[in-house]
């Protein structure tokens, strides 16, 4: 066991060090402000404040773990093998030149996300925005990094110290925003489809929807076959997200009292887990969340406790706060639309910190590394660049013993129009994630 001595005991203190040693780490440990039972304790131990009590492993505080409410305007740094990282602290005993724990607590709760800042045209905060895209280590998960450093430099005092890292994991999730393109949507829908295309002179599309419409070709967005094939190859352990929501301006997906659509649900739930894509209408509406939660569990007889948000519109903490109402207590949507990489610092299933509240919530976040329409749409990066990505971002998960979960939807595994030759990044990604 880890003995861990501070000052003061705080509820942003307990929540970093679970999240390291507990989620992590993996690693018995006690945190106590008595200074009397650690100078007797015998095993390995260490100190983290503003003295150092004359121990060797020493980390040094900042304030904002002592602190409640958000108090921070411009945050210092410091580089430390080449990242500038917050919180930087000056006493020389210290094991690091910055508070990591201090630097660990602003990524994981989204300290930054609570300050003012510049929202996109669907009201997100951006990666743009953020501290770790400004200083050029978004693709990192920081946090798992700092974890391994954290044991090496423990061991390098007390040799018998041991961690229990995680192994590799991998969650492929796919959002079904619309199950097909033409089948199923609909007279009035397919008609004002095909006005569109007559008005652009798309005689492509105008083609494939009467060829799919009379039962000619298949529709390009199903493509649920050959996930099921992916599934099988790799024995895959999907999550479906699906939108199950009335017609909306950015809502597209088959009205949820189709027969067809609804079978189509009850045969991915045979396959794969399920969870809700709640509605872009939904994140101001938490009436919305419990009708399209409640809806969806009527079709497949199950409980659901999973969402992720339609155009990943996460407000915090208020998304939050509404979806553990209802008891959605995992969501998937902390990842970026315009950038790859790790939002929270971390590549680990974690708990979510309510700043408003100071305290650990029970809702478990499964932060994504990225996704296809990031890469084609945001970046509009070709497929080798495509590869190189998601190649540097499994590694940079492998690493560590992470969990990198990727985010895909239907429409993209077609092969056909915008999406040609991204099956092949999407094997790709499979088939590194599966290599030694």
């Amino acid at each position: 066991m880890l003995f861990i001595y501070t000052p003061r005991i705080t509820k942003r203190l307990n929540y970093v060090f679970k999240l390291f040693f507990k989620d992590i780490i993996r690693a018995e440990y006690m945190l106590s402000s008595d200074i009397e039972a650690f100078r007797k304790f015998e095993g390995p131990k260490m100190v983290y404040g503003s003295n150092s009590e004359d121990h060797l492993l020493f980390f040094s505080a900042a304030k904002i773990l002592f602190e409640s409410g958000l108090n921070l305007e411009d945050i210092s740094t410091v580089v430390y093998k080449n990242i500038q990282v917050p919180f930087p602290v000056y006493q020389r005993e210290s094991k690091l030149p910055f508070d990591v724990f201090a630097a660990s607590f602003y990524f994981a709760s989204r300290y930054e996300e609570y300050m003012p800042y510049r929202k996109d045209e669907h009201g997100r905060f951006t990666a743009h925005e953020s501290f770790a895209y400004k200083h050029g280590f978004l693709h990192k998960p920081v946090i798992n990094i700092w974890a391994r450093e954290i044991v090496d430099l423990i061991q390098q005092h007390y040799p018998e110290f041991k961690a229990n890292f995680q192994k590799f994991k991998f969650i492929p999730t796919y959002d079904i925003d619309q199950s097909w393109s033409y089948y199923e949507k609909g007279l009035t829908r397919n008609i004002g489809g095909l006005i569109h295309d007559i008005w652009k002179l798309d005689f492509q599309k105008i083609g494939q929807r009467f060829r799919v419409l009379f039962r000619r070709e298949t529709d390009p967005f199903d493509t649920f076959d050959y996930q099921y094939a992916l599934q099988k190859q790799y024995k895959l352990k999907p999550i479906y997200f699906i939108l199950f929501a009335a017609l909306g301006p950015w809502d597209k997906s088959i009205s949820s009292s189709n027969k067809t659509f609804k079978a189509l649900i009850k045969t991915l739930a045979d396959r794969a887990k399920i969870g809700i894509h709640l509605s872009y209408a939904s994140n101001e509406n938490p009436d919305l969340i419990r009708r399209e939660s409640r809806d969806l569990e009527k079709v497949i007889k199950v409980e659901i406790t999973r969402s992720r948000q339609h155009y990943l519109r996460l407000h915090l903490p208020d998304t939050y706060r509404n979806l553990l109402a209802l008891d959605l207590v995992e969501d998937y949507t902390m990842g970026y639309a315009a950038e790859p990489g790790f939002r929270a610092g971390i590549c680990t299933p974690f708990y979510f910190y309510d700043l408003d509240y100071e305290t650990e919530t029970k809702m478990q976040v499964f932060p994504f590394a990225v996704m296809d329409g990031t890469l084609r749409d945001y970046k509009d990066v070709g497929i080798e660049e495509a590869k190189a990505i998601i190649q540097s971002l499994i590694y940079e998960v492998k690493s560590v013993n992470g969990t990198f979960i990727s985010l895909w939807h239907n429409e993209s595994l077609s092969d056909q129009a915008r999406w040609k030759g991204w099956r092949e990044v999407y094997t790709y990604l499979l088939s590194k994630i599966h290599s030694s």
